[in-house]
Order: C-alpha cells, then sequence, then structure tokens
C-alpha cells in the first residue's frame, strides 16, 4: 500500500517490568509510509490555465487542452482544459464541463503524428537526416485517392517534408515501410493504448490492427487521419522522443527517483528526429509562432478536418501542436490541442503554436532551465512570466 509503513523488529533486554534497558540488535528496520503528493506544478498549471483561456477566448473556439509532461520523469506537470468550471459555483456547472477531455477525448492528430511515421522510416535504417524525397510534381495518387501539397517542393531532405508538412513526401516514406512496421513504431510509443497515468475513463485512442491496413489507408494515417488519440497519449509519445527513446510511465503523482522507462526507440533515431523538428519551429517552418526566445524548440503543427456524417467537415477543424524544449536537452514536452477555433485563423501553427510558445517559454523560466540558444536583441532575452504560486507540494 502506498500510504502504509512497514513496521519494523528489534532484539531487546527488557526489566521484569517490560521497560527495555537495553537495545541489542536491529533485526528489521522501519519502513515509513510514503506520501502522496500529486504531481502538477502549480504556476506552470496556472501559466497553461490563463494562456489557454486567453487562445480559446480570442479564437473563439469550442474546446480546449493543454498537456505539460517532465521529460525525465514521465509527471504531468500541467493538464488544463476549456471550457471548465468553478467548483465553488454549482449552479453554472454543466455535465460536460466535469469530463478531463485531455485524458478522455480522442482527436484525428494531422499533422502532428507525422514526426513518428518519420521515427519508423528512420528507425528502418532506410532513411536518415541526409536522405532526400522528391516531392515532384507537388501530388500524389494512390487509387483513386490525390494526397496534395500547398505547392511542388521538388527534391527536398526531410527535415524539410517536416518543416514543410509535405503530404507527399510523408506519402513516400510511409509507403517504403511495411504496415507492421509502421504500427510497432506507434504501438512503441503509446497510440492506441492507455497511458500508465491510472486516470479513471482514460481513452485508448484508435490504432488500426496492422493486418488491415492497405496503401490508401497508410498514406492517410500518415497525415493523421484515420487513427486517433488523446492530448495525454500525443504528449506522451513527444516526451518519448524528447527523452531520446525512454518511454517512462505516465505519473499524476510527484516521484522521489525518475523512473529508468523502457527503450521505444534508438537514441540516434530520436536524435535525429529532435534535430529535424527544429527545422518546423525556423522562420521558414510551420511552427514558427512556437519560437521561444532564448531556447531551441523542436514541434510538429497539425490541422484536421473534423469527421462529420459521411466525411469531413470543411470548415471545422482541430488545430494542434505538439513538441519539446530545450532541444538540446528536452526538459518539457507539451501538446496544444484546440477545437473549432472561428475566428478567421484555424492553422495549427497560427492558432495553437503560441500558446505552446508561451506556456513552455514560461514554464522553462519557472524550472530555472538555462537557454540554449544565443539571443541577438534586448527584445529577445527571455523575461520571467509575472505570476505567483508554487508546486503542489502538501500530501493529499
Amino acid at each position: 500500500h502506498w500510504l502504509a509503513g512497514e513496521d519494523g523488529a528489534k532484539r531487546v533486554i527488557q526489566d521484569r517490568h517490560g521497560h527495555i534497558v537495553q537495545n541489542v540488535e536491529s533485526i528489521r528496520p522501519v519502513r515509513p509510509g510514503r506520501d502522496l503528493v500529486l504531481s502538477i506544478d502549480l504556476r506552470i498549471q496556472y501559466l497553461a490555465y490563463r494562456e489557454l483561456k486567453a487562445a480559446i477566448r480570442d479564437q473563439r473556439a469550442r474546446a480546449g487542452s493543454v498537456v505539460v509532461l517532465d521529460v525525465a520523469s514521465g509527471e504531468v506537470l500541467a493538464m488544463v482544459n476549456q471550457p471548465a468550471y468553478n467548483p465553488n459555483d454549482r449552479d453554472q456547472i454543466l455535465p460536460a464541463t466535469y469530463r478531463n477531455r485531455a485524458a478522455t477525448d480522442i482527436f484525428e492528430p494531422g499533422s502532428s503524428i507525422k514526426p513518428f511515421f518519420v521515427a519508423a522510416g528512420l528507425a528502418s535504417g532506410k532513411y536518415d537526416e541526409r536522405s532526400v524525397i522528391d516531392t515532384s510534381p507537388g501530388f500524389f495518387k494512390v487509387g483513386v485517392k490525390i494526397f496534395e501539397d500547398e505547392r511542388n517542393y521538388g527534391a527536398i531532405d526531410i527535415a524539410t517534408v517536416l518543416a514543410k508538412s509535405s503530404n507527399v513526401g510523408m506519402a513516400h516514406i510511409a509507403l517504403t515501410l511495411s504496415p507492421l512496421e509502421l504500427w510497432s513504431t506507434l504501438t512503441r510509443l503509446g497510440f492506441g493504448q492507455v497511458t500508465t497515468s491510472g486516470y479513471p475513463g482514460e481513452s485508448a485512442g484508435l490504432l488500426p490492427a496492422y493486418s488491415q491496413w492497405r496503401p490508401i489507408g497508410i498514406v492517410t494515417m500518415s497525415h493523421g487521419y484515420g487513427l486517433s488519440v488523446t492530448p495525454l497519449q500525443l504528449a506522451h509519445a513527444y516526451a518519448t522522443i524528447g527523452a531520446f527513446g525512454f518511454a517512462r510511465p505516465v505519473s499524476f503523482l510527484r516521484l522521489e527517483t525518475a523512473p529508468p522507462g523502457e527503450r521505444a526507440l534508438q537514441e540516434r533515431t530520436c536524435r535525429e528526429l529532435v534535430g529535424m523538428l527544429e527545422s518546423v519551429v525556423a522562420a521558414e517552418g510551420t511552427g514558427k509562432l512556437a519560437a521561444i526566445p532564448g531556447y531551441r524548440v523542436s514541434g510538429k503543427t497539425g490541422t484536421a478536418w473534423k469527421a462529420t456524417a459521411g466525411g469531413y467537415s470543411t470548415d471545422r477543424y482541430m488545430a494542434v501542436f505538439g513538441g519539446v524544449a530545450p532541444a538540446s536537452a528536452p526538459r518539457l514536452a507539451a501538446v496544444v490541442v484546440i477545437d473549432e477555433p472561428g475566428a478567421g485563423l484555424h492553422m495549427g501553427g497560427q492558432v495553437a503554436a503560441p500558446v505552446f510558445s508561451r506556456v513552455i517559454g514560461g514554464a522553462l523560466r519557472l524550472l530555472a532551465v538555462a537557454p540554449d540558444r544565443p539571443v541577438n536583441t534586448p527584445e529577445e532575452l527571455p523575461q520571467s512570466p509575472a505570476l505567483g504560486g508554487t508546486r503542489a507540494a502538501a500530501p493529499l
């Protein structure tokens, strides 16, 4: 039992009244019970709550979630949802707001899944950071379905495939791998199964059995459709990449020592991928608004049409950004999901990436994580977020 201690035992000499007059030897030491402490850092939780609430308001979105994980331990440092509720005002509470969307709600992740298909390609040995993919003429046909890029990018390396979120490039990579290779990588990263958090009602998402995969389905999944994830699941996968291949259990409890985790991917594969994902946040990438002054950031944008009866909506979107920072030695992993932004912008790089920048930028400074990128102007110097509070430390 987590809280229960364990009695010790020792050999003693007693007088005739039962009083101990001499300790002879210790047979078994006393083991105290462990404290039960929430892993949530109240400062980061408030920061995530504030920024998500502002984004939902400004983008006139239906809902949203933010999850922040400690890469080294798997601890949940922040998990927030909108709309939320005030437990002190029960008259205003709606049943839907009770739901922890970050752990229970599933969605198709769009292009935020692409790094994990690239990881499968790198792990196969068929690709590395020098590999070049010919995306000409800017579209790719599988059966009767045509997949397109914004324009013809020509021959590009994999970092550029990610930076430009090239659907054609991803199709080429995915179709050179077997369904088993792809499924195995995604499964080792935790997709299609609940995390170890133990949260009641957590969803496992949806990852079809690889025996059902056909070429058009493989390409579709490499673009983030045909499989579903939770924000927590997606954040855990990014944390595994940030841990350079170690999948550490997700925990809502403060841990005394970080678990070693299980090897999901080779370190070299993850280091190459983290380096490639920096190009997404560079000036020419789709996730440039996720950049954090003073820190290197690796991540990926995602924008997905929402499923409707009989197909997909053309005006309702999920905007996503997932990533890790600092890229040189990732400390935090996070995912931001904005459901149905309605203020004119709908891309993950426009809507979710700025939230990631503000939340993770503030969190890194609160945790006193050293910057790993030089700044060129005074405006680029990291500024500490103005907020109070502390990490939850009282035993429950």
